[in-house]
């Protein structure tokens, strides 16, 4: 299709000034939170998420600084937010999940050029304790029993 239009394919986050810029937005969830009270574990993680809001930027792509400028559909790189069905905040919760109190949620701040493994590990360890247990209140939930031994 390139070789035919005469044209090149980027995964820069910000290709061209003035326009939405690329985005690998990654939808998250665990079983808990796709099960009744979910919402409350979104919201947790969500916490969470604020908390090393930086932490996450760094590892979420190259240039990501341009597209995240609080303009077209983005929050700004400085700032963390969140909001129920708002493309512009760094997190979106679906006006389901929260409809319903459980599903997931969307953090819509990595780039185009995001190492998807990287950014997943990053909101795996974000989300869940070292030994893999869910967080809860910024605790680890130790009820858990389905863990592999």
């Amino acid at each position: 299709v390139c070789e035919e239009f005469n044209v090149y394919c980027t995964l820069d986050p910000k290709p061209k000034e003035g326009w939405n810029g690329a985005g690998c937005h990654i939808n998250f969830s665990t079983e808990k939170m796709r099960n009744p009270g979910g919402l409350d574990l979104i919201m947790n993680a969500i916490e969470e998420f604020g908390k090393r809001h930086q932490e996450h930027i760094i590892l979420y792509g190259e240039g990501n600084e341009r597209r995240l400028s609080g303009e077209y559909e983005t929050s700004s790189i400085n700032d963390f937010s969140f909001g129920i069905a708002d493309r512009g905040r760094s997190v979106r919760i679906g006006r389901q999940t929260h409809a319903n109190g459980f599903g997931y949620f969307e953090d819509r701040r990595p780039a185009s050029n995001v190492d998807p493994y990287v950014a997943t590990a990053k909101i795996m360890a974000t989300t869940m304790g070292e030994d893999g247990d869910e967080l809860i209140h910024g605790k680890v939930d130790l009820s858990i029993t389905d863990k592999v031994n």
